[in-house]
């Protein structure tokens, strides 16, 4: 995970450094704010089939608003260097699956929900590449601009799912649902609430003048943990529980652990320990697709009076 880090970094200043001599330098700073929906994509939910961290598994009833805060810097016209920070919800929930006889089933059986707020800080590089097609990048009056985002970021979660007893809502981490940090599981250690992703996608952005911009950007993060919904590997024996946790908090975790039989469109069917409860080989993931309304703060050049939009002033 480190690793992915490193090469991340590495690779933005290297891009920074190896091509600037292509285009003439207008940096110019650049801040503005975010808003608009966001999903996840992870264990829970989902529709027909085998599950998947890609957008076929999105459920749209589980979107929920995210918005956010950024700077960037633009040594030139064609790459941007943007620190931003965003913050929101996101959800899943097995009870909005629509069974309809395949792997999907399980997941709806399973009866399984969660809800997490989201804070993440992000690094990423934005690449506008038909810059290097434009007769005069420096003027950006009324165009349009689509580009490329990748970088590195930090996020913080804390999932909750509802105790199917009376409908609260309870912070799942603590539980250890699936024996997280259990002497009988030793693969499975607690895992962390804070964690890296990936940011990477698209975006188009319109200069409605020369210093303000309306951006539609779709940004996905691929994370490194399958967590954010507290569900990945199998059941475990609910006896364990009472083994390390208070008998009020036993109680509440071999509930929340194994909800399969609290499930009111159950026709009988419960799950056991050892059956599977999550996929371990898919990390868990979440995007968002929204709206940047960006002001240029200024520029070290005079490029603002080299628009050849503006008429020429007469002596």
């Amino acid at each position: 995970m480190w690793k992915c880090f490193a090469t991340v970094l590495v690779f933005l200043s290297t891009c920074l450094a190896s091509f600037g001599q292509f285009t003439e330098s207008t940096s110019s700073w650049e801040a503005g704010i975010f808003i608009g929906p966001t999903n996840f994509l992870g264990d829970l939910g989902g529709k027909y089939g085998k599950g998947t961290t890609f957008l076929k598994d999105h459920n749209i009833q589980m979107t929920k608003l995210m918005f956010g805060a950024y700077v960037a810097y633009h040594p030139n016209e064609w790459l941007g260097l943007r620190l931003g920070a965003n913050f929101g919800t996101i959800e899943g929930d097995d009870a909005v699956i629509k069974p309809k006889g395949s792997y999907e089933e399980a997941r709806m059986i399973r009866n399984s929900n969660f809800q997490s707020k989201i804070q993440e800080v992000i690094l990423v590089a934005e690449f506008y590449p038909t810059v290097f097609f434009e007769y005069e990048p420096s003027d950006v009056y009324h165009k349009l601009r689509p580009y490329g985002v990748i970088g590195v970021g930090g996020f913080h979660f804390n999932p909750q799912g509802t105790d199917p007893a009376n409908g609260n809502w309870v912070a799942l981490k603590p539980l250890r649902t699936e024996g997280q940090g259990m002497a009988e599981y030793p693969d499975r250690p607690e895992y962390s609430l804070t964690q890296l992703n990936i940011p990477m996608g698209l975006g188009l952005k319109y200069f409605a003048s020369e210093t303000f911009s309306v951006s539609l950007e779709i940004l996905h993060r691929k994370t490194f943990t399958d967590y954010i919904d507290d569900v990945s590997t199998n059941y475990i024996d609910p006896a364990l529980f009472y083994n390390y946790m208070p008998l009020a908090q036993a109680d509440l975790a071999a509930r929340m652990a194994n909800k399969s039989a609290s499930n009111p469109l159950n026709s009988g069917v419960t799950f056991g320990p050892g059956q599977k409860r999550g996929t371990p080989t898919n990390n868990d993931a979440y995007f968002s697709f929204g709206v940047k309304l960006g002001i240029t703060l200024g520029a070290n050049s005079d490029k603002r009076w080299r628009n050849s939009t503006r008429c020429p002033v007469r002596f």
